[in-house]
């Protein structure tokens, strides 16, 4: 079978050409995907507070970017929001972790510190940087408090994510605890 292939190759240069060439091409083909391998890199650019501030949304000429849980995030396809005038405009240009779930989105309240917080709060921070990766693009680390200037994960990023566990399971016994309450009134 296979010489039968190899005589009808021969007899055609146009094809033998073609499917040395299509081999070729495979061959040399990267192991890894290139928008895997963009993305990779992406995933390693360390931000500065200064840095990060240029991308809130007022040069049109630059993405719009956030940070949450030090965490950063491309926003611009939700221009409409975190653009200039948008309702959550705020958030761009900045690390405003606390006000997530504070609701205070002036002076003091924007800022990455969750010093204070409850467990349950700092989860829904933690669910909400969740939801930036899920629906956007992350571009990076800024360095601080919850990534070091390696973009290596910080003991407050690490601190962090051990209390919102500890809100992750105060929310479960409290649901058995409730579901107790409902099943020995009846």
């Amino acid at each position: 079978m296979a010489t039968v292939i190899i005589k009808r190759l021969a007899k055609s240069p146009f094809v033998l050409i073609t499917v040395l060439v299509t081999l070729a091409a495979f061959s040399f083909t990267p192991r890894f995907p290139f928008k895997s391998f963009r993305n990779s890199l992406q995933q390693q650019r360390l931000f500065t507070v200064e840095e990060l501030a240029l991308y809130n949304g007022t040069d049109d000429t630059l993405p719009i970017l956030l940070g949450i849980l030090g965490s950063v995030f491309d926003v611009t396809k939700g221009k409409s929001h975190y653009g200039v005038g948008g309702g959550y405009h705020h958030f761009s240009g900045r690390d405003a972790s606390r006000a997530f779930v504070s609701g205070n989105f002036t002076g003091d309240g924007l800022t990455d510190s969750l010093r204070g917080l409850s467990s349950t709060e700092v989860k829904s921070i933690v669910e909400w940087r969740e939801f930036y990766f899920r629906s956007y693009t992350f571009v990076g680390k800024l360095v601080g408090r919850y990534y070091d200037s390696e973009g290596n994960p910080t003991k407050s990023l690490k601190g962090v994510e051990a209390k919102a566990a500890r809100g992750t399971q105060l929310l479960e016994k409290q649901k058995k605890e409730e579901a107790k309450r409902k099943t020995d009134s009846y």
